[in-house]
């Protein structure tokens, strides 16, 4: 098998460039210039090169490690104690005492590991050079393709069958005769392939955890397997050292079926896909995923894109140009990679979605779901993708189990808790150490999106049968976690703010303290919810008293000597003044507690919050600049909004446009593709507001199909950042308050099915 090597190619002139096309003149020459695909399960990455070729593969069960108990024993005994130390100013004896006593044991949770990859090495023409090169990745249907001349003009298509649960790649040539090349499926350890027939090759492995981190873990994971199908039209094929060859052949076709321990599939099922032709399977594939991608269409401006590859409009945006259309695609790409990593009936997407070529990967790409996991879902509901977000339910239910076994193990309560990071086994522990583990918040925060997705779509059955019963859970432990603070007050606690440490009055600098104000935002958020959904259900009323006799006695917001939303109940000074969470504005987004009209001081503290912050170097990973696009979209600034998508993408956007923290993490892809729609359209304050902050580098443009919430559907026209057109519709009858960027409020009928169209005025 020739060696994968990166392939230098000559620049050539682009041939058209699409708003929805990313494009390139060139083969990757790393992971992070590769082209992402999938199907929600099954996907890679497409490098693209011409005599050595690679696509790395993941599916989305393939987990090092196994299910097992990380309860710390001595957790429940001594967090009585740490919470004396917290509350007496003893921060660093509560911390040493809380690593010691409560982590788990082990300290970490197992990793999301690569499938493998396909390599192909192709038939050299010495005597043609490379010419015509483009590679390329369609939004609009979910294929990546790669072109170029040798001699003859050579095409590879490559896509994820939702429809079909395979992997398709096609290799085609405008002369018959010409598709020689040999092609094996490989991973770099804890495998085995053979050939299986004349046809197939199989690798059959194990997840195994190989890093010094996880040197507590068993040597065991989930089994997979993979069946690499080949289906040559014409030519020759034959088999030797792992590779299937095929020589002189006018097309192929490789279809790629695979099946794990954790989600067993029928393989032979998933290969009769052979029995299609390549052009049935393509618009089965094309015709599934359009009707998700289709939904919502965005333009931001008449003049042309640029007739530039990807990569240099990313410079170009990188040294100060406006390119109002890559903002665009860049929307655009959050939703396709939602569609691609995150369908019913699989995995929630991870700190990495579905792709990763690590075995060690950074943070394991588990699920962190102290922002990161969240914020993966924050465009599900808005950008027209709700069943998108079944899989981030499951999860929740395949965690709540675990849940509540460490509810009533470490804290003596009811309901379930989660703390800052899970995995495929819904482990509930606190991992890693104090200064980012002991959070138990996460279970609360992932509950939050099942109401929103009752809020979205309204609908009722949802909310009782699914929504309601994991809110109540979630609220049961926050009523026995809580405790009172000597002052009146009921706090969290152990607790911290994410990831972020103080400085005490005596000088001391500490993560672990009682009552962050994230926590108590969380915390306010859910028990409103709670005591909304028993409304509007007409149910446990009992409960309900309780849930709100707790969230009366919350602690109010408080405001910093800096004109800041208070992190802490104390005034503390902070060490990092730019840290990358800014937690305590979960209130402003995605909470709806602070508001520029219903609450207009807090508004302001917030402002200040994000000022200093960025003043001091906050932003600079890329989850976090996406956050900062959806406060100020909160706060009404659309400039500023502006700055910050142009500086995601000058900043934290790698070739292929994935973003990175660094490294890559998909969190900032999702949380822009939130942030641009909540500059375009906002529903958490009870009304419709129509482009509440609208930048001035978008005068003109057009917005069809987001959703908000109410169960509505919304189109906006804009000219002169005026809109000049709106439509609402949506399947539940009755008025809709409708805001407008002059602070003009109509009040709106809306007939069930039916168009409301208001004009421009």
């Amino acid at each position: 098998m020739t060696k994968i090597i990166a392939v230098a190619l000559f620049a050539t002139t682009a041939i058209g460039s699409a708003s929805n096309l990313l494009w390139y003149r060139q083969a990757a020459a790393n992971w992070n210039e590769a082209l992402p695909f999938g199907n929600g399960r099954l996907g890679g990455m497409v490098f693209g090169g011409v005599l050595s070729d690679q696509i790395q593969l993941n599916e989305d069960t393939v987990w090092a490690g196994e299910k097992r108990d990380r309860n710390n024993p001595e957790a429940a005994k001594n967090l009585p104690e740490v919470r004396r130390l917290l509350f007496a100013g003893m921060p660093h004896e509560a911390e040493v005492l809380a690593e010691r006593t409560i982590i788990s044991t082990p300290k970490r949770l197992p990793p999301y590991q690569p499938l493998g990859v396909l390599q192909m090495g192709f038939a050299d023409d010495a005597h043609s050079a490379v010419s015509g090169y483009r590679r390329e990745l369609d939004l609009e249907t979910g294929i990546a393709r790669v072109r170029y001349r040798q001699g003859a003009m050579f095409t590879r298509e490559v896509f994820s069958s939702a429809v079909d649960q395979v992997i398709v790649v096609r290799i085609t040539c405008d002369q018959p005769k010409h598709v020689t090349f040999a092609a094996t499926l490989s991973r770099v350890s804890d495998t085995k392939s053979r050939f299986e027939g004349s046809n197939r090759i199989v690798l059959e492995g194990e997840a195994i955890a190989r890093d010094s981190r996880h040197a507590e873990e068993r040597p065991v994971g989930v089994k997979f397997q993979a069946v690499l199908l080949a289906i040559p039209e014409g030519g020759t094929m034959s088999k030797s050292s792992g590779d299937l060859s095929i020589v002189g052949a006018d097309a192929v076709t490789l279809l790629i079926a695979v099946s794990t321990s954790f989600k067993p599939r029928d393989i032979e099922h998933d290969l009769l896909a052979a029995k299609r032709t390549y052009a049935d399977l393509k618009a089965r594939h094309i015709a599934d995923y359009q009707r998700l991608f289709n939904r919502v269409k965005l333009s931001l401006g008449t003049a042309p894109a640029p007739d530039l590859p990807t990569d240099e409009r990313l410079k170009r945006v990188a040294a100060g140009a406006e390119d109002p259309h890559l903002i665009e695609q860049y929307f655009q790409f959050g939703r396709y990679l939602l569609i691609s990593c995150s369908r019913p009936g699989n995995m929630a997407a991870t700190l990495q979605g579905l792709w990763n070529d690590k075995l060690d990967p950074s943070w394991d790409s588990k699920y962190t779901i102290n922002i990161n996991t969240e914020m993966n879902y924050w465009p599900a509901e808005v950008t027209n993708l709700s069943e998108l977000h079944e899989p981030l339910f499951d999860l929740i239910d395949l965690a709540r189990p675990d849940g509540r076994r460490i509810a009533k193990a470490i804290y003596g309560a009811r309901g379930f808790v989660l703390h800052h990071n899970t995995d495929i086994w819904g482990d509930a522990v606190p991992i890693d150490g104090v200064g980012s583990g002991l959070w138990a918040m996460g279970g609360a925060w992932l509950s939050l999106h099942l109401w929103d997705h009752y809020d979205f779509t309204r609908d009722r059955k949802f909310l009782a049968a699914r929504a309601y019963p994991v809110m109540k859970e979630a609220a049961e432990f926050l009523l026995d976690y809580l405790v009172d603070d000597g002052k009146g007050h009921l706090v969290t606690g152990p607790s911290l703010s994410p990831e972020n440490n103080y400085k005490t009055a005596s000088g001391v600098t500490a993560r672990l303290c009682m009552g962050p104000y994230m926590d108590t935002e969380i915390t306010r958020q859910l028990f409103t919810r709670v005591i909304d959904s028993s409304t509007i259900l007409g149910i446990d009323a009992d409960f309900r008293a309780k849930v709100k006799a707790a969230s009366d006695r919350l602690p109010p917001f408080q405001v910093g000597k800096y004109g800041q939303l208070q992190e802490w109940m104390e005034d503390y000074e902070e060490p990092q003044p730019g840290h990358r969470h800014i937690s305590q504005l979960f209130a402003l987004h995605p909470g709806n507690q602070i508001t520029p009209r219903g609450t207009p001081d807090l508004a302001k503290a917030a402002r200040a919050t994000l000022e200093r912050r960025l003043a001091n170097g906050g932003g600079h990973t890329g989850w976090s600049r996406a956050w900062i696009i959806n406060f100020w979209a909160r706060l009404e600034d659309g400039d500023k909004a502006g700055e910050n998508v142009t500086a995601l993408l000058a900043k934290s956007t790698l070739p292929n446009m994935l973003d990175t923290h660094p490294p890559f993490q998909i969190d900032g892809n999702f949380g822009g593709t939130a942030g641009i729609a909540e500059m375009l359209l906002q529903s958490h304050a009870g009304e419709i507001s129509i482009l509440p902050a609208l930048p001035k580098t978008w005068p003109t443009g057009s917005v069809k199909g987001l959703h908000a919430r109410g169960a509505v559907e919304v189109d906006i026209d804009w000219k002169d950042a005026k809109a000049s057109r709106v439509v609402l519709r949506s399947p539940i009858a009755g008025e809709r308050n409708v805001r407008f960027a002059d602070g003009r409020v109509q009040v709106v009928n809306l007939a069930a099915g039916k168009d409301f169209t208001i004009p421009a005025r």
